[in-house]
């Protein structure tokens, strides 16, 4: 079986829970609708009475006919079994309208619990796990869950079906109920016995699912690249491969679950054929009448199918049970990024404070980091280095320290790799820092109330990104209750708003998917617009000109300089406009500080942002225009 389950592992978040703590726990999903399932549970009784009836008043007619055959019996007894079958067709009717309505309410529930825990997990959730697998938890688990919870009610019904007709047969004939008795134990016991691979198996299947999902979003949102890059045809035999293995593991999870109902056929099998064996004597000898016989062979259809039923349920539960675990796994992941307290930061005034932070991204690192438990307290005051916590920590920042003013003007500039990005992400509280603290006008991040925080953040990120909808619905993303003018407004602060009248219709401009409609320039401005109609007092711009035409970069920069004036910036670019005009400029490589000062300082010290000016940004400058234009 090795082979066939290769490459299905459950994620590092994943939990193993008891049955018993999942089925209470999907208990607590249905409280709110105990009135509901308490009219369900009546209406089950209900349509289970006529449905059990039926067979009793058949073998009735029997007798009756038997000793009196008149028409008027005969009519007497098909009037009421249609009656009883009309009832019993009433009754199932509204127990499937009522069920319906509170699996849905709870599947609903579920869904909204298990996208608000989507939300909540921090950005370094989302580096470690595929989006697709994290989408199928959410939408093919709770559906899964949802057929399992109806099976439920079905099992309720049938449940009460054989108890009731168990007793009946007591009370017709003692000997034979005894033998049906017997039968029951060696259902149950053939049921059960499939439990455990039928749970195993289909966590499996589901995983497998999860692997499809995430290989057609991979694909699908970068199916640019790949056919610019001609790799169709490698990606289709990726597909292919990833498709093989969930058709053997659906393959393996069809055996075990169907396995189990021609095992229980043969015990039905053998239930008939001893009823109808001794039914027949006792007939003979005249224990049984015609209709007890009747009836104990008709009643056997209606008594083992619910008894297999109830037995195979224990099997197909596992389902329900895996597709629970994972999404209860999926909502109880613990969060990376913890805070100490929420209080409410109030109103910013900008002033920003790293004080000897140690930052990884690595996974081993960061679950011994600071600010998650006693054990990373326990570290806080710790006096040891950071390096005795991993043997080789890939260490992105190492005892960094800053100081930004309120108001001024950062610009941040280094090599790919040189921990600048890092910066943003920890000021945004994207992910934990395993040492040090981070403070904002005095208070630890640690401490905030992240949402109120943020709030007052404005990032415009190096790639843009634009939901479906219009550019004015982008830009009022942020401000969700801003006006028309006040979007007009905010995005005429970029370049006097001449590239909102370049759009087909302005504002009101489909962006397409992703903003696929729109050229990565406009992509930019749109992003940046959104940031300014939200008004931070931190405004944090990651390379948000690196990939725009100069006339773009020029409409940017025009609202920049407006934006910026008084107000804490930093600016992480590439584009010379940008950085010298920043009130100081700090160089950073493998995760420190450098050097520091303005434009004309730092190129007067002749150091390592010289270097880089005549890298990368002396061929920006007029005064090198001018000169190539000379020659």
């Amino acid at each position: 079986m090795g082979f066939v389950l290769d490459g299905l592992d459950a994620e590092d978040y994943d939990r193993s829970y008891s049955d018993r703590a999942l089925v209470r726990r999907i208990v607590d999903y249905f409280r709110p609708h105990v009135r509901a399932m308490v009219g369900v549970a009546l209406v089950v009784v209900l349509g289970t009475a006529a449905e059990a009836a039926a067979p009793f008043v058949i073998s009735w007619g029997i007798d009756l006919l038997t000793g009196n055959p008149t028409a008027q019996a005969a009519l007497a007894l098909a009037g009421s079994v249609a009656l009883l079958r009309s009832l019993g067709w009433f009754f199932n009717f509204v127990r499937q309208s009522y069920s319906a309505r509170v699996v849905g309410d709870v599947v609903l529930a579920l869904r909204n619990d298990a996208f608000k825990a989507v939300m909540q997990r921090d950005m370094s959730f989302y580096d470690q796990y595929a989006s697709g697998k994290i989408v199928s938890r959410v939408t093919s688990d709770t559906q899964d869950f949802a057929a399992t919870v109806t099976l439920t009610l079905d099992l309720f019904s049938q449940f009460l079906l054989v108890a009731g007709i168990t007793t009946l047969l007591f009370v017709i004939n003692i000997n034979l109920a005894l033998i049906v008795l017997a039968i029951m134990p060696l259902v149950f016991v053939v049921a059960l016995a499939f439990r455990r691979v039928a749970r195993s198996t289909t966590q499996r299947s589901q995983r497998a699912t999860a692997e499809v999902n995430s290989i057609i979003q991979e694909t699908i949102s970068g199916i640019g690249v790949a056919k610019s890059f001609r790799q169709e045809g490698a990606i289709y035999q990726e597909f292919k491969q990833t498709n093989a293995l969930v058709y053997r593991v659906r393959l393996l999870r069809g055996w075990v679950l169907n396995t189990i109902f021609p095992a229980l056929d043969i015990i039905s099998g053998l239930a008939t054929a001893l009823v109808v064996y001794f039914g027949a004597q006792g007939a003979l000898g005249g224990q049984l009448s015609a209709g007890e016989w009747f009836i104990f062979i008709q009643v056997l259809n209606y008594l083992l199918f619910p008894l297999t039923s109830i037995a195979s349920f224990w099997s197909q539960f596992q389902q329900g049970l895996s597709s629970s675990e994972r999404v209860f796994a999926l909502i109880d992941a613990e969060p990376n990024v913890v805070q100490t307290a929420a209080n409410n930061p109030g109103t910013l005034r900008g002033r920003i404070e790293f004080e000897q932070v140690w930052f990884s991204y690595d996974a081993g690192v960061r679950d011994q980091g600071v600010g998650v438990g006693k054990e990373q307290a326990a570290l806080a005051n710790s006096t040891a280095e950071p390096q005795t916590l991993n043997p080789h920590p890939s260490w992105v920042l190492r005892d960094f320290s800053l100081d930004i003013p309120v108001g001024q003007t950062l610009a941040v500039v280094g090599h790919t790799g040189a921990g600048k990005s890092s910066l943003v992400r920890l000021i945004t509280r994207f992910y934990e820092f395993q040492r040090g603290d981070i403070r904002i006008d005095g208070a630890s991040l640690r401490a905030l109330d992240l949402a109120e925080y943020r709030r007052q953040i404005g990032l415009v990120p190096q790639v843009p990104f634009l939901f479906s909808g219009t550019v004015a619905d982008n830009i009022r993303y942020g401000r969700e209750s801003a006006s028309d003018a006040e979007v007009e407004q905010a995005a005429r602060q970029l370049g006097g708003g001449e590239w909102i009248d370049d759009l087909p219709e302005g504002l009101a401009t489909d962006v397409g998917e992703r903003g696929a409609r729109l050229s990565l320039g406009q992509r930019q401005l749109v992003a940046l617009a959104r940031v300014l109609l939200q008004n931070p007092a931190v405004f944090i711009l990651d390379e948000a000109t690196a990939s725009v035409d100069p006339f773009t970069e020029s409409q940017i920069q025009a609202g920049l300089d407006a934006v910026m004036h008084d107000r804490t910036s930093i600016v992480i670019a590439h584009r010379l406009s940008t950085v010298r005009n920043a009130d100081r400029i700090i160089v950073m490589r493998a995760g420190a500080i450098i050097e520091q000062g303005t434009h004309t300082e730092l190129i007067a010290s002749g150091g390592h942002y010289a270097e880089l000016y005549n890298t990368y940004f002396r061929h920006q400058s007029l005064e090198y225009i001018e000169s190539v234009g000379a020659l």
